[in-house]
């Protein structure tokens, strides 16, 4: 009997929850929500969805801005074939080396910086500078500075170095690694005041304990400060990355223009040497298709990255 007792008592008994269940409080929020951003999404999708749909549609044709000739998908492969394309990928490859580089100088910078090392008020607003000025105008000042009669060669002339004679600008490599100081330059300030924010947010406790443990600067800094600064270097890295394929076209056309030859073209300024320069709109809206899947893809490593709990 007893068995049978139990047996019915747990039969009667309401099958167990499998999971978290939202109050109706909390769906008439999330249906709110949903209202209130719909109007927003809408605007969003007519105004950014049109044109990219549009841009995929002359991005299969052959068109010079006056007629336009379906001519199908064939155009990707035929693209994908083309030296000049995987050359300007190439040039994207290499700047992408100096995104470490971007990344890695401000946040020792703003390591100094958090430390109150004297005079820090004014190098903040020194190393804050780049991102106050435009990139027409940062390439303005660096195309004085490393052309063969600009301000690095009068440097090297001034501490008895005139006999190393520089001309960046003068050949393919160089003309690129120019465009990545540049670049790296730039990126400084905006780096600076994410790792600055970032380390206004530390719980400083846990170094302090760390220190009386008797752990080293470095220790603390490896083992407390860069785990708990972790989503503002990713930031930091993914900000550095979009920047790198997407804002480089003003520096490049007061640098170089893109030379010499290709040594300076981005995809970017691809998309404008091709469409506008040469007014093939249908292969210029082609690439400008392939430079917004990159950049899809790197959002979503963006959204996953900042998803991601350890």
């Amino acid at each position: 009997m007893t068995q049978a007792a139990s047996t019915i008592a747990h039969a009667d008994l309401p099958p167990a929850p499998t999971g978290p269940r939202r109050t109706a409080l909390q769906r008439q929020r999330a249906r709110v929500g949903i209202a209130m951003a719909a109007p927003a999404f809408l605007l969003v999708a007519v105004l950014l969805g049109g044109p990219i749909i549009e841009a995929v549609y002359y991005s299969m044709t052959q068109w010079d801005g006056l007629t336009t000739t379906w001519i199908g998908p064939s155009t990707y492969t035929h693209e994908l074939h083309n030296p000049f394309f995987w050359r300007v990928l190439q040039n994207n490859g290499l700047l992408l080396l100096a995104v470490p580089v971007a990344v890695a100088i401000p946040f020792g910078i703003a390591v100094l910086l958090n430390a109150r090392v004297p005079g820090w008020r004014v190098f903040r607003s020194i190393y804050f500078l780049p991102t106050a000025i435009s990139w027409v105008v940062i390439g303005m000042v660096a195309l004085r500075f490393f052309a063969a009669e600009g301000s690095l060669n009068g440097i090297l002339q001034a501490v008895g170095l005139g006999a190393i004679h520089t001309d960046l600008l003068s050949s393919e490599r160089s003309a690129l690694f120019a465009v990545a100081i540049t670049f790296v330059w730039s990126m400084v300030g905006t780096n600076t005041i994410i790792f600055l924010t970032g380390m206004a947010t530390l719980d400083l406790s846990l170094a302090e304990a760390a220190r009386v443990d008797g752990a080293s600067g470095w220790q603390i800094l490896l083992r407390i400060t860069l785990p708990q600064l972790r989503r503002f270097i990713q930031f930091s890295v993914v900000m550095t990355l979009i920047s790198a394929f997407t804002a480089l076209f003003s520096l490049i056309f007061v640098m170089t223009g893109g030379g010499p030859g290709f040594g300076t073209t981005t995809l970017e300024f691809f998309v404008y040497q091709t469409a506008f320069a040469n007014t093939d709109f249908g292969t210029g809206a082609m690439l400008g298709v392939i430079l917004f899947l990159i950049m899809s893809v790197i959002g979503i490593v963006q959204v996953r990255l900042l998803r991601t709990d350890d």
